[in-house]
């Protein structure tokens, strides 16, 4: 697996990053693929994958119409 080495970061960006990967319950070297991998990764997000599958045959459009009524109160008896 590759290994990257990062030299020069300040104390307090060192402190901050200790800080953030306590409160997600792992260690600072954890914190800091969980980053890189949120930052440089893709996501496929699913409503721009099905817009582009769409788009060769005119594209789709929804017409979604809300109901504004408030919502009846369950009966539980």
């Amino acid at each position: 697996m590759p290994a990257i080495v990062v030299r020069n970061i300040s104390v307090e960006t060192h402190r901050a990053l200790r800080v953030r990967a306590r409160q997600h319950g792992r260690s600072t070297e954890a914190e800091i693929r969980a980053i890189l991998d949120g930052v440089v990764r893709p996501r496929l997000k699913l409503g721009s994958a099905l817009a582009a599958l769409v788009k060769p045959f005119g594209g789709l459009e929804l017409e979604i119409k809300r109901d504004k009524k408030p919502a009846k109160p369950a009966n539980l008896a």
